[in-house]
């Protein structure tokens, strides 16, 4: 009940306080809009797996727009330290586990709100999605995950910082993981360096799963690498978040 009531009240932040949500709508249109032009040219690239450049771009865009989607959320219980309301669910009988899930599951709902948005303007715009059946749901399952780990990512900082100036290191954060995979081009056209993080990187294997329904059918082979590269990451993350939160309750 209190995971749910704290997660309602994530909710309701949005109209309240909209400048902490609405960069997770914008930005992966306007990623969307400018990645599918500035670098449409490289979809005629023979080793380039599609012929439509959104069908690249719009599968890694929802899943940034839903990533923000979770960095607001953190944003949301930052201000909550910032003004003392946090303080006051530390000192009520609560569950502290419900503290940490509440957020998490307000980040759930809030990365459904980039997923249609970014979906709808793809399909307007022509993306083409060679397996609705299982691709757009499989899509919608990373999407909610990836709000998850950017969720549990920015909460572990504010646990910690206990401000909103956390948020500049939330936003470079992701940007690092996604922009050093397979975000603009496929592994086999990398060199150097690049090359050798991104074959590294877990956000490689999480849009290489996201993209299969948009490059051709859904394969377990390519989506197991991304469901465990998600679990992992949601762990390990939710792991630092707690102990950030135990400290705060010492």
């Amino acid at each position: 009940m209190v995971t749910w009531q704290l997660a309602q009240r994530s909710m309701m932040l949005i109209p309240r306080i909209p400048s902490t949500f609405v960069p997770s709508l914008v930005m992966p249109v306007f990623i969307t809009i400018s990645f599918s032009g500035a670098f449409g040219a490289l979809s005629d690239i023979p080793a380039f797996p599609t012929d439509v450049m959104l069908d690249w771009v719009v599968p890694m865009a929802l899943l940034q727009g839903a990533a923000f989607a979770g960095i607001t959320t953190g944003m949301g219980i930052a201000h909550d330290v910032e003004n003392g309301f946090f303080d006051r669910l530390l000192l009520s009988p609560s569950p502290r586990s419900a503290l940490l899930l509440g957020p998490l599951l307000a980040a759930m709902l809030r990365a459904c709100f980039p997923f249609l948005l970014v979906l709808t303007a793809g399909i307007i715009g022509g993306v083409t999605i060679e397996d609705w059946v299982l691709g757009v749901p499989l899509l919608f399952l990373c999407a909610v995950l990836m709000g998850v780990v950017a969720a549990a990512w920015s909460l572990a900082l504010v646990y910690r910082i206990r401000s909103t100036s956390a948020a500049p290191l939330m936003q470079v954060g992701l940007f690092i993981v996604f922009f050093l995979s397979t975000a603009q081009v496929p592994l086999g056209l990398m060199q150097g360096w690049l090359h050798a993080v991104a074959r590294l990187n877990p956000m490689t294997n999480v849009l290489r799963a996201a993209r299969q329904g948009f490059l051709g059918e859904v394969t377990w082979a390519e989506t197991w690498p991304g469901l465990l590269a998600l679990g992992a990451l949601v762990v390990v993350l939710l792991v630092w978040a707690r102990r950030g939160l135990a400290k705060m309750t010492l």
